[in-house]
């Protein structure tokens, strides 16, 4: 999400660009093996392994194990540099596929291009696309986890259980049993989510170095239900926990927006100093950098403060020219709602503008996030009708979250 405007914004447009040249693109037969169909886009940085990928890709774009790992492989620097232009390399990488009906489709591209609409928060179109891979494939893990959730996200848990249970039964128990925890954890059964998580990080055979990755999925989930049940100390704990097993993008991001509420803002600056320049980590670098300016206003700033002020004030001043860069193509507010309307409201201070923004994130998305920020829009708005749309929104999904109950 490095760019200079909307990350998600500029993901939509590399995935039309891709369709508008598969609607418009006259086939083309090489006249010989030799011949270059395709240049992929350089990325620096990437594994003597990923550049071969690419290079069999043009080589082979029908091939579909080499289509998946190539798209796999974009997916996942999409998501490790924040640059969600990736996102629309790896459709693109599925693009032998882009005119074939679903049903001549492979199961296994259907699952990846429904991944790949889900990081671009095609939530509706990634749940028809599992649906239609799982009716053709129904043993397939990596759909049933995806389906669960894409429903857990939309806050359909009921749904998302019956997709759990799916999991559990085709794939490792382990996957299903942390599935159902994540959603007792936010129905408020935190009792049963802490006791099933930790269950599993006591497992033997999650303490080989091979399954750090596991572990820190385990101890983030273990410290959002700390949070949902308003347990600070606890999940604080497990952040760090989560973060000495494995960094990753998404924990460093869920523990920077902890240390915000608990006032520790001081710490996101070096808790995200080696991440890429994302929407998501400006963001969290601008409020940090708000916090501080509103807590030293009264008192004369040192020269590492003075230095820390400007780094955020950099970043803040970035994301906006980024965020008004989107507004100019049309449909695109939706994508990054939540993020324009967090900043609206921690470092604009425009509670107004952040409210009319968290309403339209919810509608897409109901992570308890989503909930938070718009309850604490409408506080800072002083807009009783929303405080009840949030208080009626979350009865009807069935959260249960202690930080908004305490939001005034």
């Amino acid at each position: 999400m490095r760019l200079a405007a909307s990350a998600k914004a500029w993901a939509a447009i590399a995935v039309l660009a891709v369709a508008a040249l598969a609607a418009h693109a006259v086939p083309r037969v090489p006249a010989s093996d030799d011949e270059v169909v395709e240049t992929l886009p350089v990325v620096a940085g990437w594994s003597s392994q990923q550049h071969r990928l690419r290079r069999e890709l043009a080589q082979r774009p029908k091939d579909e194990a080499t289509a998946i790992a190539a798209a796999s492989a974009y997916l996942e620097l999409a998501r490790e540099q924040g640059d969600a232009r990736y996102a629309g390399y790896a459709m693109g990488a599925l693009q032998a596929w882009e005119a074939a009906p679903p049903a001549q489709t492979p199961p296994a591209v259907l699952v990846m291009r429904a991944t790949i609409a889900q990081f671009l928060h095609d939530f509706d179109g990634a749940e028809a696309t599992l649906k239609v891979a799982l009716a053709r494939r129904p043993n397939d893990a990596q759909a049933w986890i995806t389906l669960a959730t894409i429903l857990r996200v939309r806050g359909r848990y009921d749904e998302s259980d019956a997709a759990c249970r799916s999991l559990g039964r085709v794939g490792p128990a382990l996957y299903g049993v942390a599935c159902l925890a994540e959603n007792a954890g936010l129905r408020g059964n935190h009792d049963d989510a802490r006791q099933a998580l930790q269950a599993l990080l006591a497992e033997p055979a999650l303490r080989d170095a091979d399954k750090a990755g596991t572990r820190q999925w385990l101890l983030t989930s273990l410290a959002e239900v700390e949070e949902l049940a308003g347990r600070q100390a606890e999940a604080d704990a497990a952040y760090r926990k989560a973060v000495a097993a494995q960094r990753s993008g998404y924990l460093l991001l869920a523990y920077s927006d902890y240390l915000q509420r608990v006032g520790r803002h001081a710490e996101i600056p070096k808790l995200l100093a080696d991440e890429a320049r994302s929407d998501a980590v400006l963001l969290r670098l601008a409020i940090a950098g708000a916090a501080a300016r509103g807590k030293s206003a009264q008192g004369a700033q040192s020269a590492q403060s003075a230095q820390s002020a400007q780094a955020a004030h950099d970043a803040a001043e970035e994301l906006r020219q980024r965020f008004e860069a989107a507004a100019l193509r049309p449909g695109t507010t939706a994508l990054h709602a939540r993020e324009e309307a967090m900043f609206a409201l921690d470092v604009q201070n425009d509670p107004k503008r952040a409210l009319e923004l968290a309403r339209v994130n919810v509608r897409l998305q109901r992570e308890p996030i989503d909930l938070l920020v718009f309850a604490r829009a409408a506080s800072a708005a002083n807009d009783s009708a929303a405080r009840g749309e949030v208080k009626a929104l979350m009865q009807q999904i069935g959260l249960k979250d202690a930080r908004v109950d305490a939001t005034p």
